[in-house]
């Protein structure tokens, strides 16, 4: 067949394409596009060719190994004279020797590589591009309203994760880098290593065209259990063959050791990880991603929505049920025509492995609103994630002697302070309301029976009987002795004789209980009616820093037993003590290309010497992809370790640079500085 167009050259316009499209960031040395959005190239024929404009002119777009038009991983479409975002389509404009195509992919393509093809019997290949799901286009399933919170949750390359307790959030600043030098390749790559693509490729590029399957899948993938995936999960505080989880400050180290090491599996990560490698693959793929904490939350084992805790005196818990001071995932912003109309929006989805769905170990996504509604029934994993902000608890303790006593429960332990980081802002939002109705609420309770759970307990407010809480002091600073206090009040209208056990104990953030390392003895009281007492216990930083975890919690417990009954009560509270600060300078003219120094301080809070100090510095787009790290040494007590860190900015815009200090019996300290880099 002769030739309709000798092409002389081919310009993808990478920069003014990838610019309009969201995509510059990435770089503009090849073409990246989001489906649903018109793009153009420009065609520079060979002199005496004539383009003719009419509808003899064909092109094909295919995608994956076995690309089929069933399938819809390979387009075939002719010029016309508008564009169609609900077809493949192209049209043209003839200027001299230059022939300039506008095309336009389906809103509802498949994401991942393409190649262009000029249908000429033979075929000539008019570039390869990248297609992604597009949020500023109306017609995708991912599409986004709000062009700050575009910005916020598909475009923000850094943010900020919740940990601690509910009455002390802490903040991890966390380095998304979804647009860093080659990560959006490794976010395809990962697609391309998970079991679907392994078993049916040409099936599994086909449902790319789907958010709620591509999220389903770097749910499993982004944990390694059972596949190729990215990060081990590792709660046993041995991480001597790996690193540990709080090492970790940004997303593009892992992702990038997992490729460049044969997709082996990265050694340790633990729920924030896997939350915070999700949300960047999500946002590199074009899918709306924000991490979600929640306190308080529950891993239901049987899926009867009730936790029921068994305890020993010590306060060790010997059920399967367990309940983490917080967990962390992410959501997902995307229609669901595979539900009722209104349970679209903001789905969960948790990488961590916990849970395993259809055989595999992943979670969701799930509908928010189907959480509140109480929906159980409805895709995907809808009751464990229910269980995790809603369960209610029942608690009992089992004596040597085999006996058990119920000791309580709670309606409101599980699901506090569910936060994201606010639009915009360096700040918390709180979406607890998004997941469930006011605790206690009228609308809670009927969800609640909805959700099949007839085992409700009566809620109320301070009750007759016997009560024990437990009080802390707000300077409980990391290598200081303070007190804490359980106090114990007497609602009867008699005088009751009473027994205390009162102490402390490590703990970690998934509820892992670790050494004592405060005990009181059992303390006698006699408490006349309406009258209270107080029993104290001091924590010395000579026993717990012997015990507690990089998480640097401890656990409170007091278990009160009323002498003539042998009733118990039990209170307990979790602490997180608090880190020394950073101290930042930022020095120099914050411009392109231009050197700035980070000038940084740190007073050493512990009674003993710090080895082994470091200073670690990292932001997208500031220190060139990697971390840069300066070495302090030793210091001494109450002494300050200090470091002059220089780096480069690449990019202009607002950019955030996260500092990071770790020593052998210090780390996990981190702070993070705005900046604003001019051109």
């Amino acid at each position: 067949m002769e030739r309709v167009v000798e092409i002389g050259s081919i310009d993808l316009a990478c920069e003014v394409n990838n610019t309009n499209h969201h995509t510059h960031l990435n770089g503009v040395d090849r073409l990246i596009v989001r489906r649903g959005q018109t793009f153009t190239i420009h065609l520079h024929l060979k002199e005496g060719t004539h383009f003719q404009n009419g509808d003899n002119i064909k092109f094909i777009a295919q995608t994956g190994p076995i690309p089929s038009v069933e399938a819809q991983t390979k387009a075939r479409f002719s010029l016309s004279k508008v564009i169609s975002r609900l077809s493949w389509s192209a049209t043209a404009e003839t200027h001299n020797s230059t022939v300039s195509l506008s095309i336009c992919a389906h809103t509802n393509a498949p994401v991942g590589r393409y190649t262009l093809i000029l249908d000429q019997g033979d075929g000539v290949i008019l570039g390869e591009f990248v297609l992604l799901f597009n949020p500023w286009g109306k017609l995708d399933s991912v599409y986004l309203a709000n062009e700050a919170e575009r910005e916020e949750y598909v475009l923000s390359q850094d943010g900020l994760i919740y940990r601690g307790t509910p009455k002390r959030i802490t903040v991890l600043p966390w380095t998304f880098g979804q647009f860093e030098h080659g990560i959006l390749d490794i976010c395809l790559q990962i697609l391309d290593e998970s079991p679907n693509y392994i078993s049916d490729a040409a099936l599994d590029c086909s449902e790319r065209k789907n958010a709620v399957y591509v999220t389903r899948v770097l749910s499993a993938m982004i944990n390694s259990l059972g596949d190729k995936g990215v990060v081990v999960g590792n709660w046993s505080d041995d991480y001597e063959d790996g690193v540990k989880p709080t090492v970790w400050k940004d997303s593009c180290s892992i992702l990038r050791q997992w490729s460049n090491e044969g997709c082996r599996a990265v050694r340790y990560g633990q729920c924030w990880v896997f939350a915070a490698v999700a949300c960047t693959v999500s946002r590199a793929l074009g899918i709306p991603c924000r991490v979600i904490t929640n306190f308080g939350s529950a891993r239901d084992s049987n899926g009867d929505l009730i936790m029921e805790r068994f305890y020993n005196e010590f306060d060790e818990n010997i059920a399967d049920d367990s309940i983490w001071n917080y967990h962390v995932w992410v959501e997902n912003w995307m229609t669901r025509p595979d539900l009722a109309l209104g349970y679209e929006g903001w789905q969960a989805s948790d990488p961590t492995p916990q849970h395993r769905s259809d055989g595999v170990f992943c979670c969701g996504p799930a509908s928010v609103r189907a959480i509140k509604e109480g929906e159980l029934t409805f895709k995907f994993d809808v009751p464990f994630v229910y269980a995790e902000v809603n369960a209610d608890v029942v608690e009992y303790i089992k004596l040597r002697d085999g006996r058990v006593f119920k000791m309580g429960g709670s309606t409101t332990e599980i699901g506090k302070s569910i936060s994201t980081k606010a639009v915009g802002r360096d700040e918390r939002e709180d979406i607890t309301h998004n997941y469930k109705y006011p605790e206690g609420s009228e609308e809670e309770r009927k969800v609640f029976k909805k959700a099949n759970h007839h085992n409700k307990l009566a809620q109320a407010g301070e009750e007759p009987g016997l009560h024990i809480k437990i009080r802390v002091t707000p300077d409980m600073q990391i290598g200081s002795d303070f007190d804490v206090y359980a106090e114990i009040k007497n609602n009867t209208m008699v005088t009751k004789s009473c027994r205390v056990m009162f102490y402390a104990q490590a703990v970690s953030y998934n509820g892992t209980l670790g050494e004592t390392c405060g005990l009181g003895d059992f303390t006698e009281m006699s408490l006349a009616s309406s009258d209270g007492g107080k029993v104290t216990l001091r924590l010395e930083y000579a026993e717990y820093s012997k015990a507690i975890t990089q998480d640097r919690m401890i656990k409170l417990v007091g278990l009160l037993i009323d002498a003539e009954t042998r009733e118990f009560y039990r209170a307990k509270k979790t602490i997180v003590l608090d880190a020394p600060e950073i101290i930042v300078n930022i020095l120099g003219v914050p411009k392109v290309g231009r050197n700035l120094v980070a000038d940084l301080a740190l007073q050493n809070p512990l009674p003993e010497p710090l080895e082994n100090c470091v200073f670690t510095i990292h932001g997208a787009n500031l220190t060139d992809g990697k971390p840069i790290t300066h070495e302090v040494g030793t210091i001494g007590p109450k002494e300050f370790a200090t470091a002059k860190v220089e780096f480069a900015p690449k990019l202009p815009g607002q950019r955030k640079l996260i500092i990071d200090f770790a020593s052998d019996k210090l780390h996990n300290i981190e702070t993070y500085e705005n900046l604003v880099i001019y051109e």
